[in-house]
């Protein structure tokens, strides 16, 4: 008979008088009833049975469960006058409540207090297991060499809670001495335990290892499936999230909801509008329509695709919002350049009673960045802290150096990063670069400049905004000083990229592509379409310049071989969408301003930062972008 068995029998046999009591508070507490089975044993101690070692497990771990430190200490003290405390479930319950309560001291001193602790694996790993919830690693660290010292037996729970602090930053060596660990004693061959791994592994941004890792396991379950899938698209691998989600469902394995939320993520990321729809198809078929998760999901997956509309009419069809929908539309409404209307949904969403978070302040001073609505940003940034006690973090005050820099406030947006009390980053910096492209201020851009490159020296895009604040003002010299820098350091310049969807196959063009299987014909509209633009009035700025361009095919950005493609092969009542990988320049953003009036068509570019919408020669961001 096992030691588990053994204290079964025992446990049954001291049921009270009334084991109904146990078995509701068992089922109660079973299914996260919680609140209910705490309720039960209440009744139980009115009606005068008394609790036993088999009722506490299930009273302790509901006040775990609901973070009730004080009533777990009443609970405690219940234990202790029934002479129940020595019990290993009891004990261990209680050890493990504390840590969950972030209690870990009394965890200890109850674990110290006991010798028989010492001798039981479930006891170590409860106080383990508490350790780790509170980012304890040292001590669980010593814990563990503890247990190896005095030969008391080590299981697959026991390498869970040993595993579970190696995913926090700067923990990785200690996780890859874990997994070594692992391998040798063949605990690795638990399903719990490799998924642990995995885990850790994409958390802490090694990505290679966790693939190499769920490659090599035997046993691949739903959950080993949906950490690596979002593992990739925490890590901004959407092309990869798509591709091992494929490969998922060739295999049998039925999504869930966390694994579709991981893939519309992804589809967000990169535009794929086809494989989105075909998520929202299998949300209904599978019954998840409802879940507000995968509903969040997919608002800003469709804003993010292009489709506002059907993204609003998911979030008015939502009974229930919380502050992650209205930050989802809000920050949609943003990105498309309709900073009014993102307003207006924020202003909402306050007086529905719905207090706004850091991520919601975001988006909407993003909007009103992208809008030009300098005033109304700056007023909201101050009620952050003032009125809802938000510090603001270095992403708020980039969304302010960007909304001040854009209207032209340079000094102000200088004087602001001067004095904020936190650390910049590049993006901040970044920021303020860009607004100095904007405004021509080449002295302020080569000082935003030196700053972002000492916090991201690889980050091809700010060299590339330097050269064009250069090139605006014609320093030639400036110019060839960043590609010199760039060639000491071994940097290139991303490659442009655009693409468009159709007929369920994406279409991808790079700057002077002739890959594409329609080239000559792209080419020959495309001449057509830059002999018309000529003609109209205001385009006469680097017409040959332009020319030459087309003519020996080098230069020709990949967002006007799209817009070519599109129209050779799309009905007139088509808008046609374009995703590009990189900020659109201003050539290329007159150029399908014109093209939209000279063949009557509607086109929606979303670039690096936002969404274009050109009709009728007008584009949506009214050439504030």
């Amino acid at each position: 008979m096992t030691m588990k068995t053994k204290l079964y029998h025992h446990l049954q046999s001291t049921t009270t008088k009334n084991p109904q009591w146990n078995t509701l508070l068992r089922e109660a507490a079973n299914k996260s009833l919680f609140t209910k089975a705490l309720s039960l044993y209440l009744h139980m101690l009115r009606s005068g049975a008394s609790p036993n070692a088999f009722t506490f497990p299930f009273a302790i771990k509901s006040c775990a469960a609901l973070s009730l430190p004080i009533t777990g200490k009443q609970l405690h003290c219940h234990v202790f006058k029934t002479g129940c405390l020595l019990e290993p479930f009891v004990q261990t319950s209680l050890i493990s409540m504390y840590g969950k309560c972030s209690l870990i001291d009394n965890a200890r001193k109850l674990f110290d207090e006991n010798p028989q602790s010492r001798k039981l694996t479930v006891c170590y790993n409860s106080l383990l297991s508490g350790y780790a919830l509170n980012s304890r690693v040292k001590d669980v660290v010593v814990l563990f060499c503890e247990m190896r010292e005095l030969g008391v037996e080590i299981n697959g729970v026991t390498m869970l809670g040993l595993v579970q602090p190696c995913g926090i930053p700067g923990n990785l060596g200690l996780g890859m001495c874990v997994h070594g660990f692992c391998v040798k004693f063949g605990l690795d061959m638990d399903a719990s335990v490799g998924n642990c791994l995995l885990t850790m592994y994409v958390k802490s941004g090694e990505i290679d290892c966790g693939r190499k890792l769920f490659d090599e396991m035997p046993r691949k379950g739903l959950i080993t499936w949906n950490a690596m899938i979002n593992g990739y698209a925490q890590n901004g691998l959407a092309n990869n999230v798509l591709e091992l989600y494929k490969g998922m469902e060739s295999k049998g394995f039925c999504p869930d909801p966390l694994t579709l939320v991981g893939v519309l993520s992804s589809c967000a990321h990169l535009g794929a509008l086809s494989v989105g729809k075909e998520v929202e198809r299998k949300m209904e078929g599978f019954g998840f329509s409802s879940n507000p998760f995968l509903n969040n999901a997919l608002i800003n997956m469709y804003a993010r695709c292009g489709n506002l509309k059907k993204a609003r009419d998911i979030f008015d069809g939502m009974p229930v919002k919380s502050v992650v929908s209205w930050t989802a539309i809000i920050g949609g409404y943003g990105m498309h350049g309709q900073g009014e209307v993102a307003v207006e949904l924020f202003d909402e969403m306050i007086r529905g009673g719905i207090k706004p978070d850091g991520t919601a302040f975001v988006s909407v001073l993003s909007a009103c960045s992208h809008a030009g609505l300098t005033n109304k940003g700056l007023d909201y940034f101050g009620v952050m802290e003032r009125k809802y006690g938000l510090r603001p973090g270095a992403e708020h005050y980039s969304c302010m150096v960007d909304l001040l820099g854009r209207a032209g406030r340079l000094n102000e947006a200088r004087e602001l990063i001067e004095s904020m009390q936190v650390r910049a980053d590049g993006a901040l910096w970044g920021a303020l670069l860009g607004a100095c492209k904007i405004h021509r201020n080449v002295e302020l851009a080569e000082l935003a400049f030196e700053q972002v490159i000492e916090l991201e020296p690889t980050n091809t895009g700010y060299y590339v905004l330097l050269s064009n604040v250069y090139t605006e003002a014609g320093n030639l010299e400036g110019i060839l000083r960043v590609r010199m820098l760039m060639r000491k350091r071994k940097l290139k310049k991303d490659p442009g990229c655009s693409y468009v969807e159709f007929q369920g196959r994406v279409h991808l063009f790079f700057a002077g592509d002739r890959n594409h299987p329609q080239t000559n014909e792209i080419y020959k509209k495309l001449n057509e379409l830059e002999n018309l633009v000529k003609d109209l009035d205001g385009c006469k700025k680097n017409d040959h310049e332009r020319r030459e361009e087309y003519l020996n095919s080098m230069g020709v950005h990949s967002e006007k071989l799209a817009v070519a493609f599109a129209l050779l092969n799309t009905r007139k009542e088509t808008e046609i969408i374009i995703i590009k990988n990189l900020r659109i320049c201003g050539d290329c953003h007159l150029f399908i301003k014109l093209v939209s009036k000279i063949a009557d068509r509607q086109f929606v570019v979303r670039d690096a930062t936002r969404f274009h919408h050109f009709k009728n020669g007008f584009c949506s961001c009214k050439e504030y972008w």
